[in-house]
């Protein structure tokens, strides 16, 4: 009997899953048993996800929707496809007491089911067959597979942004704005997509680069897509000032936002996208027919809670004490790397990472780790081609218990000569 087969992309091997999702399924464990390794005993810095507490008054919130008849059954219906009026109008509200975000209004957002559908939904909206993307070298490991998923044809063109020999991100402004300028004079891409902080470096592009970068880009009439997941977990002082680049502004700017990391909302799917009007219509368009519409109890919670704690003060106030959490986390992990392990590493200026430079292949590396350790690090072959001979490490599930983290940086420097 004859099998229907699955689409050719997949048959052939052009959608391949991220680097992350195949060291955590090496890490399962059924495999670390076979290993000889002790599950319980297992260390792992390779979670992209926080582990902060949520604000209990969102909670609150989730209990007052469970306790109302009425409401949940309300809540059972549709919401608007671009979402609920009152969470984009507190969204919306947030961005400019926080952030100083200028002149957005209901035209310039659009809600979804999280940053993840959001993307894929933008490169359906965006990119014609054959658009070309620029990535930044390294990215987001899940980038590639998304525009893998997009028109037929899409090519990535890598931007380089690290310097591996002095294990350095965006070091060399000038190099860095002249070859982007270079690229789009050959590429003539339809996009550029890139996070800050950064993951996987948790590194923050330059306000200089950013405006000499969107500058480029509305000149060629190309997108500037920023993806500000981890714009909560942000160590400096002063709050860059790209973070507020409004798209009112420049009409050629989207930016990503994710309800996972600022909140713990990681399984509480949603996400939003601050874009142009006529890019808003048009993505209103296509999330019609793919998500319909996102999660109303989420959003109902959400927007309730984000009104009263913008009103009173305790939103900064929270959001304040758990960014001072992860940047304990960050300061701890590098010096225990300078500690036990003595090999170069980046400061994170936010997010939840640092990149090591292990000096060779980053996947052989890992896995003899693993082996010898219990200790599971991210190869930086995922990110990109700049930082193969690297790892990246993640404090943030373990941002809760520094002892673990010393714990498995020290077993690594144990063994470190030997791998």
């Amino acid at each position: 009997m004859a099998t229907p087969l699955v689409a050719r992309r997949l048959r052939e091997g052009q959608l391949k899953q991220s680097p992350i999702r195949e060291i955590m399924k090496l890490a399962d464990r059924r495999n670390i048993i076979a290993m000889g390794l002790d599950p319980d005993d297992v260390i792992s810095f390779a979670g992209g996800w926080v582990n902060h507490k949520a604000p209990e008054e969102l909670r609150a919130e989730y209990s007052t929707i469970s306790d109302d008849p009425v409401l949940f059954h309300e809540l059972g219906a549709y919401s608007p496809t671009r979402g609920l009026p009152n969470l984009r109008e507190a969204l919306l509200s947030v961005d400019a007491t926080l952030y100083g975000t200028r002149d957005l209004s209901d035209d310039n957002i659009l809600v979804g089911g999280s940053s993840t559908q959001l993307t894929h939904t933008l490169f359906t909206t965006l990119l014609d067959p054959g658009d070309r993307v620029v990535l930044f070298d390294p990215s987001y490991a899940n980038y590639g597979p998304q525009l893998n998923l997009g028109p037929e044809g899409t090519e990535i063109i890598w931007l380089p942004v690290f310097d591996a020999e002095r294990w350095a991100f965006m070091r060399d402004r000038e190099s860095i704005v002249s070859s982007f300028q270079a690229l789009v004079s050959e590429y003539d891409p339809r996009l550029l997509l890139f996070s800050s902080p950064d993951n996987p470096t948790s590194r923050l592009i330059p306000d200089d680069v950013f405006d000499d970068i969107l500058r480029i880009a509305e000149e060629a009439d190309c997108f500037v897509i920023v993806d500000f997941a981890y714009r909560a977990q942000c160590f400096t002082e002063v709050v860059p000032e790209h973070f507020s680049a409004s798209p009112s502004e420049h009409p050629n700017l989207i930016r990503l936002h994710s309800n996972s990391k600022w909140c713990r909302g990681l399984g509480r799917r949603l996400g939003w996208v601050e874009a142009a009007p006529h890019v808003i219509e048009a993505l209103e368009i296509v999330q019609q027919s793919t998500a319909l519409c996102p999660d109303s109890v989420h959003q109902y919670a959400l927007a309730a809670y984000l009104t009263k704690a913008l009103s009173d003060g305790s939103l900064q106030s929270y959001m304040n004490e758990t960014n001072a959490r992860y940047e304990k986390a960050a300061r701890h992990t590098t010096e225990c790397i300078d500690r036990y392990i003595g090999m170069p590493r980046l400061d994170p200026q936010g997010g939840l990472y640092t990149v090591m430079d292990v000096g060779r292949n980053g996947d052989e590396f890992v896995r003899e780790v693993l082996a010898s350790t219990g200790v599971i690090f991210v190869p930086g072959s995922g990110f990109g081609p700049s930082i193969t001979n690297g790892v990246r490490i993640s404090y943030g599930p373990l941002v809760n218990n520094l002892d673990r983290i010393e714990e498995g940086i020290r077993r690594v420097g144990d063994v470190v000569d030997k791998c």
